[in-house]
């Protein structure tokens, strides 16, 4: 029997990770390898949710999978140990763990030093500068039929072999596990043969049923989104990742600053046009123009206008902190959860610059793969609630901001025009603000100068 000494030097664990800044846990989503696998320094062997994003994780050392401590929709504290590899294959006996199995106490063991070189790509561990590339993933290790049998468990997919895996992005694989859809009997569409969220919300009707006969045995770890059973009155969804983070923060916000709201309708018609006229500009090809971009350049000005709402109230030392940079916070509906991430430095960029930020925001936002020091830092936030059909809202400020616009739907309203009534453009905006730190009158300038740029567009160049 191997000795505890013997096994510390031979076995290395590896530990859940703080990937985000201060976070206390994470939910595990995939396992990316299973006993027997062997890794290299630098590979991903999983993807995790924080309370932020999506993260994959690669291990910072060489050797065979030994045991994966939990399983997949299991949330684990960080500093508990996740995953174990033989860093001295063929020196014993000792066989790969053959499923899962819950975490073991704490042990007081000192974490072992990462060697020199290293540079951290996550908070908690980091890779070698000259990190190989992946191997791929062997199964000569185990019985092929053991080995298969552990990736079914681990993925839900029955006794699926690894090489056979379905090509899907990790969004994509999270919404056919909360659906119960077995991505091997999904027909793929997209490019190269990657199955998008639309083949799967294709398959979930045919072969809802007959995954649930077909389930195997063995526990399932939790999904995200709890099966509504039908004739059921209620239904419960644990809280956690982006939703229970999501819940802090609109609670810490409204219970702490001050909200104050302010409200004004605007004919937009000159905007709309010059959106139209965007979209014809040479200087803007290859980016997405929309009243958005718009928006978010004239929020820009008038804050540029009104430095003094561009701010942070730290309660600690009792001050206003005035922010000489504007990190503008767009915030997206996303399959995980409301997320706010943010273009750095916005003010700097021309509008060219602006719309790719945009552009690239929403669709990294959309693929899930929005990471954590992009949604940390920002300064001031816009909503487009008119997405939905929203006249507009009472927004709740971001944590640490100092205000969030609100954009309602745009819509043909009769408008009183140079003395007639004519068919407008007509939009609704809602400024809401930290009243500790701004008062009515900043708010109200702010607000009106906003508005003032989507009435005359041609203030964006004369204000900016």
């Amino acid at each position: 029997m191997t000795t505890m000494t013997e096994t510390s030097a031979r076995f290395r664990e590896f530990k859940m990770p703080d990937v985000g800044e201060g976070l206390t846990e994470a939910e595990i989503l995939k396992w990316y390898v299973q006993p027997g696998d062997t890794v290299t320094d630098g590979q991903v062997v999983c993807e995790v949710e924080t309370a932020k994003a999506a993260v994959e994780l690669p291990i910072p050392f060489d050797g065979v999978v030994h045991e994966l401590r939990f399983p997949e929709g299991t949330t684990v504290d960080v500093g508990q140990v996740i995953i174990s590899v033989d860093v001295a294959p063929g020196s014993g006996d000792v066989a790969p763990a053959a499923e899962p199995v819950a975490a073991p106490e704490p042990v007081a063991e000192p974490e072992p030093k990462a060697p020199k070189g290293r540079q951290p790509v996550l908070v908690g561990y980091g890779v070698a500068e000259s990190s190989t590339k992946r191997r791929p993933r062997k199964g000569a290790e185990v019985p092929q039929q053991a080995a298969a049998a552990v990736q079914g468990e681990l993925n839900g997919h029955g006794t699926m072999a690894p090489e056979s895996r379905p090509l899907a992005k990790p969004p994509v694989r999270k919404l056919a596990k909360d659906l119960g859809i077995d991505l091997a009997t999904v027909t793929p569409t997209g490019k190269d043969g990657i199955i998008t969220r639309e083949d799967v919300h294709a398959a979930a009707t045919p072969v809802a049923e007959p995954a649930a006969v077909a389930a195997p045995a063995a526990p399932v770890p939790v999904a995200a989104a709890a099966a509504v059973v039908p004739g059921a009155r209620e239904t419960r969804i644990p809280v956690k990742g982006v939703r229970k983070a999501i819940a802090q923060a609109m609670v810490g916000s409204a219970f702490t600053a001050p909200h104050v709201t302010e409200f004004v309708t605007v004919d937009v018609t000159r905007t709309m046009k010059l959106v139209a006229e965007l979209k014809e500009d040479k200087d803007m090809a290859g980016v997405r123009v929309n009243p958005l971009l718009i928006i978010a350049k004239a929020l820009l000005v008038a804050i540029k206008r009104n430095p003094d709402v561009n701010a942070a109230w730290d309660e600690a030392n009792q001050e206003i902190v005035q922010k000489h940079y504007v990190n503008l916070g767009i915030a997206a509906a996303t399959p995980r959860g409301l997320i706010v991430p943010n273009i750095k430095d916005a003010h700097e960029q021309t509008l060219p610059q602006l719309a790719a930020s945009l552009g690239e925001l929403v669709s990294t936002a959309r693929e899930g793969k929005t990471s954590p020091a992009a949604m940390a830092g920002g300064t001031v936030t816009i909503t487009n609630v008119g997405v939905f059909g929203v006249d507009t809202g009472t927004p709740i400020l971001n944590p640490g901001e100092s205000a969030i616009l609100a954009v309602g739907a745009i819509k043909l309203q009769p408008w009183v025009h140079k003395g007639k009534v004519k068919p407008r453009q007509v939009t609704t905006l809602a400024l809401s603000f930290d009243h500790r730190l701004v008062d009515g009158e900043l708010g109200s300038k702010v607000l009106a100068d906003v508005a003032a740029i989507l009435e005359q567009p041609k203030r964006l160049i004369t204000w900016a």
